[in-house]
């Protein structure tokens, strides 16, 4: 079912329908965390060029990355009372609303870039983005990502003991906060823009991030110890307002979907394309680096599992898409 089914579908699709105009132009509002220089915030201009061509210049949309719309909590807030019309988001914010989106954070559920590619293209996945309009508000356009997670920190971690009690940063939601505490260290949710600076006076330790952004946003200047665990893979995800798809014509909400679609599917498509380039880029910076895999993490895993198993039913059906689709 595609998003807008999924959101016609609902108890207020009646009034929704009412409530849908004829087409007339607007300028949209675009939310992402990202600095402009990130994939996620390029193909986020690059959709605001194509909308503006198929609409023959009938509609536009301001881009506004890095944060200047406020955090991802913030622009929740924004896109579910109609002063923000579209964002690309982290699932973070939304599994903090939908358990079930914390699922695709599982430990190891995927084995690198393209399986989670896959898997973010599948059926199964797609399935969650129908939980939106209901449980966020918000109509879920299709997925994008960034590259797997791995550990950049300030002092070696040869292994799992080494985490123990060391303040971590990660993105703020419960399914990365839950798999660190099992591991022995101390999550701390920080901006991504605060980083660098986090890690350069001792605010943390460790941080969890992706190669892109490490090599982006030159965090090893500060932190030059590297896990490369692969251990969880990051999508993202690009929205609607609820309050903004209703006010649109079912034509432009065809139009909308279809090019937003496309773009992140650029997003997807583009770090499978790079990231075996960058891994090879950061391991030639001089790095102490440290390989791990699911067995570094001890009864972390299984500790997680535990966990998320109950508060995301559909785990388990993504776990036997991810087995599936494995090559």
């Amino acid at each position: 079912m595609t998003p807008t089914k999924a959101f016609l579908s609902t108890a207020v699709a009646a009034s929704l329908l009412f409530g849908a105009v004829s087409a007339q132009a607007r300028d949209f509002r675009l939310g992402v965390i990202t600095p402009p220089q990130h994939l996620w915030s390029t193909e986020a201009v690059a959709f605001a060029d194509t909308l503006h061509e198929r609409s023959d210049g009938e509609h536009s949309v301001s881009v506004f990355p890095a944060q200047q719309l406020g955090n991802e909590a913030q622009m929740v807030q924004q896109l579910q009372t109609g002063a923000l019309d579209m964002a690309f988001l982290t699932i973070a914010e939304i599994s903090n609303r939908i358990p079930d989106f914390g699922a695709l954070y599982a430990p190891y559920l995927v084995d690198d870039v393209d399986h989670a590619a896959r898997l973010l293209r599948s059926d199964t996945a797609g399935e969650l983005l129908d939980l939106m309009p209901q449980g966020v508000g918000m109509v879920g356009v299709g997925y994008g990502m960034v590259g797997m997670r791995q550990v950049l920190s300030r002092a070696p971690i040869e292994n799992q003991a080494d985490m123990s009690g060391k303040r971590l940063r990660i993105t703020p939601f419960e399914p990365i906060r839950d798999f660190y505490t099992a591991t022995g260290a101390a999550p701390a949710p920080l901006p991504l823009l605060e980083v660098y600076d986090a890690l350069a006076n001792g605010q943390v330790d460790a941080i969890d991030m992706d190669f892109d952004s490490i090599l982006i946003l030159k965090f090893y200047e500060q932190a030059p110890n590297l896990l490369i665990s692969k251990h969880m893979m990051f999508p993202m995800v690009g929205v609607v307002s609820g309050r903004v798809w209703r006010e649109l014509s079912v034509e432009d909400r065809e139009l909308i979907e279809t090019a937003m679609a496309e773009h992140l599917e650029n997003v997807l498509s583009g770090f499978q394309a790079k990231d075996a380039a960058q891994e090879a880029e950061i391991r030639e910076l001089g790095l102490n680096i440290v390989e791990a895999d699911a067995e570094f993490f001890g009864d972390a895993i299984a500790e997680w599992g535990a966990i998320w198993g109950e508060k995301a039913p559909r785990l388990e059906m993504l776990r036997q898409e991810a087995d599936r689709l494995r090559e």
